[in-house]
């Protein structure tokens, strides 16, 4: 993929802060900013329903019907087959259409979903991991009103984060969460957002002051 589109793709801890922050960076650079918007967009593109697209989110193939703790790398359905795997399919493969046709269209920041990995060739992307103490991420899981105690906090947290590091790890080639996946790796809870913003923004501008 060739073109002047620098592209910021976030992967993040569950309640880390990732998509508060890359909501942050898209109003302080004037980048698209994409999430859950990814997901209509691509249900668009199918015949799957946007439910069906939501309920698959980030979610390893169900016909594993489990844990997978390894990576992949690759498309594994010419090996397994049967009406779930074909609607997975479907769904990975849409959005990592619609994750191309963003990058393409202009300037963006793509919150999970692999994008990182889906436009790994991308010459102008600046892939970053939001991550956090337990306790921190709890707090803040709270305060989105999602759970009301800190032990289910720190549950959600848990479970979200090993659904998200299996999808990726499913996904791709590399580790979910591990330094050498990603340009990027900070800790939120360290400064404040505005400051975090700052910092990736002068981190671009350093990286590509041609840009």
């Amino acid at each position: 993929m060739k073109n002047n589109n620098i592209v910021i793709t976030i992967g993040r801890q569950f309640g880390s802060g990732g998509r508060e922050l890359g909501r942050l960076l898209s109003k302080r650079l004037g980048y698209q900013f994409y999430d859950k918007e990814l997901l209509l967009e691509a249900a668009k593109k199918t015949d799957l329903s946007p439910e069906f697209f939501k309920n698959s989110d980030e979610r390893v193939p169900r016909f594993l019907g489990g844990t997978v703790s390894f990576a992949m790398g690759c498309n594994p359905y010419t090996i397994f087959s049967g009406p779930s795997s074909i609607g997975d399919d479907s769904i990975n493969r849409a959005l990592n259409d619609m994750i191309l046709s963003v990058a393409e269209k202009g300037r963006c920041i793509i919150v999970g979903r692999c994008a990182d990995y889906v436009l790994r060739h991308h010459q102008l992307l600046v892939s970053i991991f939001v991550h956090s103490p337990i306790e921190e991420c709890a707090a803040r899981i709270m305060k989105r009103g999602e759970s009301i105690t800190k032990q289910s906090a720190i549950a959600l947290a848990q479970k979200t984060n090993k659904l998200r590091a299996e999808y990726y790890n499913f996904y791709t080639d590399k580790t979910w969460g591990s330094a050498s996946s990603y340009h990027l790796c900070i800790d939120s809870s360290l400064m404040s957002m505005d400051t975090l913003a700052d910092t990736i923004v002068n981190y671009i501008r350093q990286r590509f002051p041609s840009e």
